[in-house]
């Protein structure tokens, strides 16, 4: 009698809010469809944890403190040890927050050990102007990078960067999303939104500093017969509605909280056009091709974006929106005003986006990492 295919055991850990993770949503679901057992290891955040929005088993920690130092410091000093006696074949790091103690584990087990870097972490603007704190997470990375032999990034500048920095090149896995075809966006009347205005969003787990928020308002501001989604989260959204407030666009600007990937396409596929705003302020921010981005790719929808190398190289090379030399409202408005304007246009651009989304989806992504776990795995694969 043969024997049954024993399931290989994959273990992620992440300190973002598992429940709107994309990455690793995406990841772990292409992992599981080779046969796997998958856990994810977080952090208890909100409502949304307790509501049973992660189809896959996790475990989260109960964390007394919730950001800087202690939160990190508490974070990885559980994750070590939870880890030392888990059930598992794999290890995957997600991110430089928790490649320590993956790393620690990895070698007393020897077991093997993913890295996923989903950005480039020493770069983040929210380490600006704390240069102790940044050569912490400099150095951990310094100390344990030329030792992983499975790697995995999300653009080809952030492997470019590795490579000249460690002489490793990762495995480049773009954010590219899920097909969407399928998904039927919002009325306006559903939205609240006015029919006849030309209607933008901005969306995202990251709505923060330096990614044109300010200056996407104070152009809606200045532009007729146009209204605003931002819809998401971020450390700056107070901000943004105080904002609102003050120069009373309450009718033409609309925050949505963050929401599950099938809804939050449901409205951006409702919308004329994706804004894409990051600045180039930090290092992240210039290797990174952001979640927004591929999302509206995907929603088949035109883009405005900022002059940054890996979004200039999507948006360009595929034809699928307007590149803006600067991210000031003025630049945002006449890019606005020529998609609002111009029907032929827009027209040609949201077909360019919708062939775009042919090539740029996780369902071609998801091949390469298929194969790169397969090649890890220490049992037959269904």
């Amino acid at each position: 009698m043969p024997q049954p295919i024993k399931q290989a055991r994959v273990t992620f850990s992440v300190t973002n809010c598992i429940c709107f993770d994309q990455r690793v949503m995406k990841m772990a679901e292409t992992v599981k469809g080779l046969g796997c057992e998958v856990l994810i290891i977080g952090r208890t955040r909100g409502e949304c944890c307790r509501n049973g929005m992660v189809p896959f088993p996790v475990k989260r920690f109960r964390m007394l403190f919730n950001r800087k130092f202690l939160f990190y410091a508490t974070f990885n000093l559980k994750l070590f040890f939870f880890l030392l006696f888990v059930k598992t074949d794999i290890l995957v790091a997600d991110d430089l927050d928790t490649l320590l103690p993956n790393f620690l584990v990895s070698k007393l087990r020897r077991l093997p050990l993913v890295y996923d870097s989903h950005e480039y972490f020493t770069g983040v603007p929210e380490l600006n102007g704390r240069p102790f704190i940044k050569s912490v997470w400099k150095l951990i990375e310094k100390s344990i990078f030329p030792y992983l032999n499975n790697i995995i990034t999300v653009s080809d500048s952030l492997a470019d960067q590795y490579e000249k920095e460690y002489g490793v090149r990762p495995l480049v896995v773009k954010n590219c999303s899920k097909r969407s075809q399928h998904l039927k966006g919002h009325s306006r009347k559903e939205m609240g939104i006015n029919e006849k205005d030309f209607l933008l969003i901005i969306q995202g787990s990251g709505i923060n500093a330096d990614k044109g928020g300010e200056e996407l308002i104070e152009a809606v501001r200045i532009t007729e017969n146009v209204s605003l989604l931002i819809v998401g989260s971020g450390d700056i959204l107070e901000d943004l509605e105080k904002m609102v407030t003050t120069m009373d666009l309450g009718r033409r600007v609309r925050f949505v909280p963050k929401l599950k990937w099938e809804e939050l396409m449901r409205y951006t596929k409702s919308v004329d056009a994706g804004m894409c705003l990051e600045k180039g302020t930090n290092l992240n921010y210039r290797f990174s091709i952001p979640n927004k981005l591929c999302d509206y790719i995907s929603a088949g929808i035109p883009v405005v974006a900022g002059n940054l190398p890996e979004i200039k190289k999507i948006v360009e090379g595929y034809r699928c929106g307007i590149i803006i030399p600067d991210i000031t409202s003025l630049n945002i408005s006449q890019a606005v005003i020529e998609l609002r304007d111009n029907g032929n246009l827009r027209n040609e651009l949201k077909r360019n986006s919708s062939a775009a989304s042919e090539e740029l989806n996780w369902e071609n992504e998801s091949l390469k990492v298929a194969s790169f776990y397969r090649a890890l795995l220490p049992y037959d694969v269904q």
